[in-house]
């Protein structure tokens, strides 16, 4: 299984968004820069997380991104389908009239791997980071 680049840009984006003060704005050249990838792909995936709730953009000469204050601890899954969406990751290539035995082990093995996304935090590698930077 394989999520996008820019799933992995906006995971590492939000890790570092929960890390910093909460009214204390970032902007899209230091979130580059952190990734070493291009400001104008980065904005893009920002624009998808604004979309999404999760995170709030001021602009101006001052200005930048920082997490919402409605959605503070995004979970991992909530930031995967703001960027990738809800499709389903497998798709049956045969057409069978009562279903598919394939989709249907595959189907149940996504919902256990998104339940557990859904109930890992970005606050929990937060904790985590803070732990192994003492």
């Amino acid at each position: 299984m394989k999520y996008s680049k820019a799933t992995n840009y906006a995971l590492h984006t939000m890790l570092h968004l929960v890390i910093t003060e909460p009214e204390q704005l970032v902007s899209v050249h230091q979130l580059a820069d952190l990734q070493k990838v291009s400001p104008t792909y980065l904005s893009k995936i920002l624009t998808k997380l604004v979309k999404a709730g999760m995170i709030e953009s001021t602009s101006g000469a001052n200005g930048g991104y920082r997490l919402s204050r409605k959605n503070p601890d995004p979970s991992f899954l909530e930031i995967i389908h703001a960027i990738e969406g809800q499709a389903s990751l497998f798709e049956c290539s045969q057409n069978h009239n009562e279903g598919c035995l394939i989709q249907q082990v595959m189907i149940h093995a996504e919902e256990q791997m998104e339940n557990y996304l859904s109930n890992k935090k970005m606050s929990e590698l937060a904790v985590q980071m803070k732990a192994y930077q003492r």
